[in-house]
C-alpha cells in the first residue's frame, strides 16, 4: 500500500449552494485531510481520523492553505493560445483578422505539438484539472492535444472542428471529410484512458447544412461523445445566422433540426436567447456556458444567470481563452459575477466556487469522477493560498469567514493563489521531490 496524505483546510461541495449561509452544501474542515493511493480518493476527513486508518503514508503538509477539487473550464480552445489580447472591435472581426489567420498554423504538426504543450502547463497553473478544448480544423491538432493529455494523466475533452464555409480556404474541409476524421478520432480517443471526445461544429455560420446534418450522423452514431458549439454570442453573429439559414425559426432551432441538442451538447455564450431557445435549451437538458471575460473583452454582451435559472436551463462557466482574456477560472468567475451585478443578480462566493467544480462537473454528466474530494473520485486537487499576493495578505488580515476568504480568491486570486495541483495524485504544477 502507497498511501500520500495532503494535510490542510478541505473544502467540497456536496451540492449547489442556496445562500450564503448554506453549509449543508458543502463540507468544510479547518484541520483535514485526504489520502490518496494510486490516482484515486481513499480517505476524507479530520486530519487525526485519515491518518489513524494506516500504519504508514507520505505526509505532504499543506497549511494554512485550502485544498479543494480541481478547477473544470467546460469551453476553451486550445488553437487560439497565441490569440489572448488580439485588439478588435467585435466578435467576427477578431475571428477573421486573427483566430483564422493562428488556426492555419495548426496544419504543421510541430507547432501543433509546442502549443499543445505550452497549453497544459498554463491550464497546470491555474488549477485547471479537466477542460472542454476546440481544436483546429487539422485531424493532427486533435492527436497533439490528446498525446498531451495522456501524458499529463488529465481528463480532457476535446475535437476537431468542422467548418466548411465563410473561412479561409486552408481552414475548410467537406461533409464527408469531417465526418470521416471525426469518426476515425472517436474510435482512437473516445474513452482512452481519461480522454474524451467531443464532436464540434464550430458554429452555423461556418458550416453548410450537410456538414450539420453529418455533425448529427456522428453524434445518433456516438451519444456517448459530447457536442459543442457556439450560440448567439453576438447580434451581427445571429443575423448572419438567420441569413444563412432562413427557414428556421431561431438559432438554437437549427441545432435542433439537426439532432444536435442533448444532456451532452454544450453551448457556448448563449447570451441572446428569445424565450422560445430558452425553452428548448431546458426541454432539452442542453448547457449553456457562460464566457464573462470573453463576452466583455468582444462586447458581445452580458449573460443573465437568474433568467436562465428561471428557465430551468443547466449552466457551465468557462473561460473561453482565446476570446478570453485569462486562463484562470478565479479571474474568470471574479467578471462573472460583476456580469451579474449588472444583471441585478448577486452571486455569493459559495456559487462560485460551487460552479467551478461540482457544478461544472454536473454539466459535463463527470459528478462521479471529478469536481469534489469524495472517496472514489479522482485525485484532481489543488492548493488555494489565499495571501498569495501582498494586496490579497493585505486583505486577508480583516477576513472573518469563508466566504470571505472565497470572494477574495475569485476576485484578486489568479495563477499565483495555485500553490499546486495534483492530477490524478500526481504533484503537477511543482514537482514533488520529497
Amino acid at each position: 500500500m502507497n498511501i500520500k496524505i495532503l494535510r490542510g483546510r478541505i473544502l467540497s461541495f456536496k451540492t449547489e449552494p442556496q445562500g450564503i449561509d448554506d453549509k449543508d452544501s458543502y463540507l468544510y474542515i479547518e484541520d483535514g485531510a485526504i489520502a490518496i493511493e494510486g490516482e484515486k480518493i481513499v480517505a476524507l476527513g479530520s486530519f487525526n481520523k485519515v491518518r489513524s486508518k494506516y500504519k504508514q503514508y507520505k505526509l505532504i503538509d499543506h497549511r494554512p492553505h485550502l485544498l479543494m477539487a480541481g478547477f473544470i473550464d467546460p469551453h476553451i480552445h486550445y488553437v487560439q493560445t497565441q490569440v489572448v489580447a488580439s485588439y478588435a472591435p467585435n466578435l467576427l472581426k477578431w475571428l477573421y483578422n486573427y483566430t483564422f489567420v493562428e488556426e492555419q498554423k495548426f496544419i504543421n504538426f510541430t507547432h501543433a505539438e509546442q502549443i499543445a504543450a505550452k497549453f497544459f502547463t498554463e491550464l497546470i497553473n491555474n488549477g485547471t484539472t479537466t477542460a472542454c478544448t476546440f481544436c483546429s480544423v487539422h485531424p493532427h491538432s486533435v492527436e497533439a492535444f490528446f498525446k498531451e493529455s495522456e501524458k499529463h494523466n488529465m481528463a480532457m475533452i476535446g475535437g476537431k472542428v468542422l467548418m466548411n464555409r465563410n473561412c479561409p480556404d486552408k481552414l475548410r474541409d467537406n461533409p464527408q471529410l469531417s465526418y470521416d476524421e471525426s469518426k476515425r478520432l472517436i474510435k482512437k480517443w473516445h474513452n482512452r484512458g481519461r480522454q474524451k471526445y467531443a464532436i464540434t461544429p464550430r458554429f452555423a455560420i461556418t458550416s453548410t447544412p450537410e456538414q450539420l446534418e453529418a455533425a448529427g450522423a456522428l453524434l445518433a452514431e456516438n451519444p456517448d461523445c459530447y457536442l459543442q458549439t457556439h450560440l448567439s454570442e453576438n447580434k451581427d453573429e445571429i443575423a448572419l445566422t438567420k441569413q444563412l439559414y432562413p427557414v428556421h425559426k431561431d438559432y438554437l432551432s437549427i441545432y435542433e433540426f439537426y439532432g444536435l441538442l442533448g444532456e451532452k451538447s454544450l453551448f457556448a455564450h448563449s447570451i441572446h436567447l428569445s424565450e422560445s431557445e430558452k425553452d428548448l435549451m431546458a426541454q432539452s437538458n442542453s448547457v449553456a456556458i457562460s464566457c464573462p471575460t470573453s463576452n466583455l473583452f468582444l462586447g458581445s454582451g452580458l449573460f443573465n444567470m437568474q433568467q436562465m435559472k428561471k428557465a430551468g436551463i443547466r449552466i457551465g462557466v468557462a473561460t473561453d481563452i482565446g476570446g478570453g482574456t485569462s486562463y484562470s477560472m478565479l479571474q474568470t468567475m471574479g467578471d462573472f459575477y460583476k456580469v451579474q451585478q449588472m444583471n441585478n443578480y448577486h452571486l455569493n462566493p459559495l456559487s462560485s466556487f460551487y460552479m467551478m467544480t461540482l457544478g461544472n462537473a454536473l454539466i459535463l454528466s463527470m459528478e462521479e469522477e471529478i469536481g469534489t474530494l469524495e472517496v472514489g473520485s479522482y485525485a484532481d486537487i489543488i492548493v488555494l493560498n489565499s495571501r498569495a499576493t501582498s494586496a490579497m495578505e493585505l486583505r486577508a488580515k480583516t477576513i472573518n469567514n469563508l466566504s470571505e476568504e472565497l470572494f477574495l480568491l475569485q476576485t484578486l486570486g489568479d495563477d499565483r493563489s495555485i500553490v499546486q495541483t495534483y492530477i490524478a495524485g500526481k504533484a503537477a504544477k511543482y514537482a514533488d521531490k520529497s
